[in-house]
């Protein structure tokens, strides 16, 4: 996944150390890496060893990487590819592909799996993101974008008319560009749903994130399993013509059957796609990873999903919500071959 962020940047300053509070180019406060360093760190020893052979991906060279490096560069623009630490980041921008990054850099929540920083926005937005994010939508050639956002809760409607505006302006500006877009829960307010939805997205998409189980603490207190399974079920009962989208992370202490129960509710929500990978760590100070699946696991996970109804599963250890997200119909995992990964565990 390759996401961009086309608003004045707000990354933390290089010398704001993970787990830090940092003052934004905005003037609000910010933790790195989004969970403070005194909030509990996790033994490196709770990891269950070295990552195996088939999550180490390649380093991020090439032509297309130059290439996009340096309009990332020349444009201004923030990567949220850097700051959550994708794995992704060299094959997605050699291959030219993006995902741009609303309403800044900085999440009103704290979910203990993600390095996005934390914070209070304090309502701050940038009122030329739709015209900037259509202008990078045109600049990248992209023929599918999906836009994705922090949290927002410090907005009334948690940047759900934001959303709207973006797509409506990368529409008007890049007519045959598919769009999909990634949102947050709304804290469960069913017309921000509407507005969104309302913009004629071509694919809606929230992120379930873990099993019921774990919901908390992975997850924020205030996101909710139910309330995304609500919130899915519900746009897709708005637009029946809408693809509906989620993705769960493995390896965080949950079982095969958690899974399965999960990618049933998913299914029973009329979602359309789902998509399933690897949890790693980013820091010291988020949850460990309790296992590694193997490639062989994440194709029987495929073959159980498709079996439910689903369109799709893309599912590989480096999968994440977004990645090669313009080929999720091609009913092939996304041109992913578990099998030339290996699955013995290290």
């Amino acid at each position: 996944m390759c996401a961009l962020k086309d608003s004045p940047p707000g990354p933390a300053p290089a010398a704001a150390r993970s787990g830090t509070k940092y003052i934004t180019p905005q003037g609000f406060t910010a933790i790195r890496d989004g969970v403070k360093a005194t909030s509990g760190a996790f033994p490196v020893a709770t990891d269950p060893g070295r990552k195996p052979p088939w999550l180490r991906a390649r380093a991020p060279v090439g032509a297309g990487f130059q290439a996009v490096k340096a309009i990332v560069g020349a444009h201004r623009l923030a990567t949220v590819c850097e700051e959550a630490k994708c794995p992704n980041i060299g094959e997605c921008w050699n291959a030219g592909t993006a995902t741009l990054m609303l309403m800044g850099a900085v999440c009103t929540r704290a979910c203990r799996f993600c390095s996005v920083d934390t914070g209070n926005p304090r309502g701050w937005l940038d009122p030329d993101e739709p015209h900037n994010a259509a202008r990078t939508v045109e600049l990248m050639k992209l023929r599918y974008v999906v836009l994705t956002s922090v949290d927002r809760d410090d907005l009334p409607d948690g940047g759900a008319a934001h959303y709207a505006a973006c797509i409506r302006a990368i529409k008007a500006r890049n007519p045959d560009t598919a769009i999909e877009v990634l949102v947050p829960d709304f804290q469960g307010v069913l017309a921000n749903v509407d507005t969104v939805v309302a913009s004629d997205p071509d694919v809606f998409a929230q992120n379930i994130e873990t099993v019921r189980r774990l919901t908390h603490p992975v997850r924020d207190p205030r996101a909710g399993y139910e309330r995304t399974l609500q919130v899915l079920r519900h746009a897709k009962h708005r637009r029946p013509a809408v693809l509906t989208k989620s993705s769960l992370m493995v390896g965080l202490g949950e079982s095969d059957e958690e899974i399965a129960a999960t990618l049933r509710d998913l299914r029973a929500a009329d979602v359309d796609i789902v998509t399933l990978g690897q949890y790693l760590r980013p820091t010291i100070n988020h949850l460990p990873v309790r296992r590694f699946v193997t490639p062989a696991q994440f194709d029987s996970l495929r073959q159980y999903a498709l079996g439910l109804g689903f369109l799709e599963c893309v599912a590989g250890p480096l999968v994440r919500s977004s990645y090669r997200a313009e080929q999720a119909l091609a009913r092939n995992n996304a041109g992913l071959d578990n099998a030339r990964l290996g699955g013995t565990a290290p």
